[in-house]
């Protein structure tokens, strides 16, 4: 489905108030000590920011080579699967945004992974109809869906690469096989994880002798490195047709949770092109992924329920706070009742109406919560029956931002669901358990639930990747990891860059606030209580807990590139 622009003031971007340090001055990536203390960084002809250092030299490197973004993202992709397999890689999903310089079009990518033919809404009730557990249903081969990775990184290869495919899989390979330092979030992932011992191949990678493995120690990957050499050879194919997706189709064969893949599954796979979502904010075209993911809908509608306020000319404090969170509870009571993938079900086509925004941004009482927010009517509805379905967290998603000599640009969220996925393991790759972003229950009071599972559907997702245009051109990425509440992460980043002109690493430094439409979560850490305390005088019921984001900028300017890499994570920006 298309969603058009829809209107907005009209604002205009100051130049950036702090000056930040020029590329060759950022940490490199091999110097990941100085990470906690980065600032952003600037550079004149391209750059990149991901999750891992050896991922972002790995993307540098191709830049720096002549090559496009689609070139850098194969890089990055393949590394970030080796490097950081707890968030993304082959046998997941992902969503990506392409703006191409010389035609002026914005594209997005749908990888996200499909539902068996053969499931049904039952899929995830128990022997007594009830739903299951999320993490009974997380382990084992009935959590996967399709993986999308590969075929996108070889359709957007095709689409807009301009170096040699097997070159670019050759850092990963090359890692794989020489080792690579486990790092300490990694480290700490495979110590916190459950169920990591349940299945051969995963127990005897991640946790040799029965001990997890240990930060500073190096890991090889001799099994992933003859998957990505296949890759090189082949392309996608084995993937879907051929001898990867046979061992794939048998690996997900457990003896917990057995799935019901089948090489007819693989075989119909497809990433799909589709239109972007765009949603004018004070001037700015804030495009993002329109369904399966949830992400551009529910971020446009939390800034389109903001801009009635005067946000430029608030602090960042309690007032602005609270207004953030009630504009949450009301996009995720609309996210819960109507959103799913529109392959399958309709979107109310007002759903980004400015009339229907302000009616809803107009419940929004400054001076106290609305507590739980009920969905709204947008134009269009026919108001047929629905049921809403509840949010539940997640945590195995990665972020990449790119921009190249040329001026193209990539922002894409890449995932295989929960840290770790099902936990099974094939070919040196961990394989997702995406198919648990599934409603469990097909309906609830004899209504229907959108995110029902049904033969062939793509889950719903938050996954949020974001490009923002002002006329007609780029001039912000940004996006992150972090299950539902990347949405929040994304828009705060936009209020941030947008309303008050931070510079991108100030704005990624910035505290979270969440609100999914029912207690408000307070990032801990510095000047939390106090917050805590503020937005509890005004009706809140607050819960301060870890808000771990992974946001990665690029502002756009006419000075240059500026980035920024979240803190919280293992980022590195890189640029020249």
């Amino acid at each position: 489905m298309h969603f058009l622009r829809h209107g907005g003031a009209l604002f205009s971007a100051a130049l950036l108030s702090s000056v930040p340090v020029w590329a060759q001055d950022a940490p490199q990536p091999e110097d990941t000590t100085a990470i906690a203390d980065n600032e952003s960084v600037m550079a004149e002809d391209f750059m990149i920011a991901s999750a891992h250092p050896l991922a972002t030299q790995a993307g540098y490197d191709v830049l720096a080579a002549g090559g496009s973004a689609a070139d850098a993202a194969v890089a990055v992709q393949t590394m970030l699967g080796l490097v950081e397999p707890q968030s993304s890689g082959l046998g997941g999903g992902a969503f990506l945004l392409y703006w191409d310089a010389a035609s002026g079009e914005l594209t997005t990518y749908d990888a996200r992974e499909k539902a068996p033919l053969a499931a049904d809404g039952d899929y995830w009730l128990d022997e007594n109809g009830e739903p299951m557990a999320f993490m009974d249903a997380v382990i084992g081969g009935r959590s996967a869906g399709v993986p999308g990775t590969p075929m996108l990184l070889e359709t957007l290869h095709s689409d807009h690469g301009t170096m040699d495919w097997a070159e670019l899989l050759q850092p990963a390979i090359d890692t794989a096989e020489n080792g690579f330092t486990v790092t300490q979030r990694m480290a700490d992932s495979v110590a916190g994880a459950t169920g990591l011992d349940t299945f051969v191949e995963a127990s005897e990678y991640f946790l040799p002798g029965g001990e997890p493995i240990a930060e500073g120690s190096t890991l090889t990957n001799q099994a992933y490195a003859d998957t990505l050499k296949l890759y090189a050879a082949e392309g996608a194919a084995p993937f879907y047709t051929g001898e990867i997706a046979e061992d794939i189709v048998a690996a997900l064969n457990t003896n917990i949770n057995p799935g019901i893949l089948t090489m007819e599954d693989f075989e119909a796979y497809d990433v799909v092109m589709r239109d972007p979502v765009c949603m004018d904010y004070r001037g700015y075209e804030v495009c993002g992924m329109g369904p399966p993911s949830s992400g551009a809908l529910t971020v446009g509608q939390i800034m389109g329920m903001l801009e009635p306020f005067d946000i430029p000319a608030m602090e960042d404090g309690v007032e602005f706070r609270h207004l953030f969170a009630e504009a949450s509870r009301l996009a995720f009571a609309d996210r819960g009742l109507y959103l799913g993938d529109s392959d399958f079900v309709d979107i109310p086509e007002g759903y980004l109406d400015d009339a229907y925004l302000a009616e809803r941004s107009a419940l929004i009482d400054a001076e106290t919560s609305m507590g739980r927010a009920s969905a709204g009517v947008p134009p269009g509805w026919d108001e047929a029956l629905l049921a809403s379905d509840i949010e539940r967290p997640r945590a195995g998603t990665s972020h990449f931002v790119i921009v190249d000599a040329d001026g193209n640009a990539i922002s894409a969220t890449t995932t295989i669901e929960s840290g770790f996925g099902s936990r099974v393991m094939t070919r040196g790759y961990l394989l997702n358990n995406e198919l648990t972003d599934f409603s469990f229950a097909p309906e609830a009071d004899g209504a229907p639930i959108a995110n029902r599972v049904e033969p062939g559907k793509r889950p719903r997702s938050s996954m949020a990747p974001t490009i923002v245009l002002e006329n007609d051109v780029p001039v912000l990425l940004t996006g992150s990891p972090g299950g539902a509440a990347i949405i929040h992460y994304t828009a705060l980043s936009l209020v941030s860059l947008l309303d008050w002109d931070m510079d991108p690493q100030e704005a990624i430094d910035l505290p979270h606030v969440t609100n999914f439409n029912g207690g408000t979560n307070i990032e801990e850490g510095e000047g939390s209580a106090e917050l805590a305390g503020g937005l509890e005088a005004l009706g809140h019921e607050v819960n301060i807990t870890n808000l771990n984001s992974g946001l990665h900028v690029i502002k756009l300017t006419d000075e240059g590139l500026i980035g920024a890499a979240d803190k919280r994570r293992e980022g590195v920006v890189m640029g020249d």
